[in-house]
């Protein structure tokens, strides 16, 4: 009966470390396992945390492009605008190389119809100074993309 018991308490003693040795493998096999995902997502986080980063200094780039080019482009239609009203004023003139319209190339005796000089119509003016200022702003635009691709797209 002694032994019985003995052999009992054994085997008692026997499973229950079995049953802690089991416990402490499998607890820390999770731990293991949460450790190794932890890691992980410390890591996409540093690298979502960098690229935040990378972002907003290419914004900031971004913008500070923009505001350059921007600020470019009011000045030259500023430019214009100011040219546009000096001539309208009579401080400024336009010069152009054209030829008056109904003057023969033969000679003739001057007369009053040879005085006036050559001049744009009010249409033509009016077409100059839309042009100059789309030609001002498709080069500030192409000037704009040309930086943005070397100093964004580039990198």
């Amino acid at each position: 009966m002694k032994l019985s018991y003995q052999l009992l308490i054994a085997a008692f003693v026997i499973s229950l470390a079995g049953g802690l040795v089991w416990s402490a493998n499998h607890y820390h096999t999770k731990y293991q396992d949460e450790k190794h995902r932890a890691d992980k997502t410390d890591q996409s986080l540093t690298l979502a945390n960098q690229t935040i980063s990378d972002m907003q200094i290419r914004q900031r780039d971004v913008a500070a492009l923009d505001a350059k080019y921007i600020g470019e482009l009011a000045d030259a239609k500023a430019t214009i605008e100011q040219l546009q009203r000096d001539i309208a004023a009579g401080t400024k003139r336009l010069r152009l190389a054209a030829t008056c319209q109904g003057v023969s190339s033969a000679t003739s005796p001057t007369s009053l119809d040879d005085v006036a000089s050559p001049r744009l119509t009010d249409t033509a003016q009016r077409d100059y100074f839309a042009l100059r200022e789309r030609i001002e702003t498709s080069s500030q635009q192409i000037a704009g993309m040309q930086d943005y691709i070397r100093q964004q797209c580039m990198k």
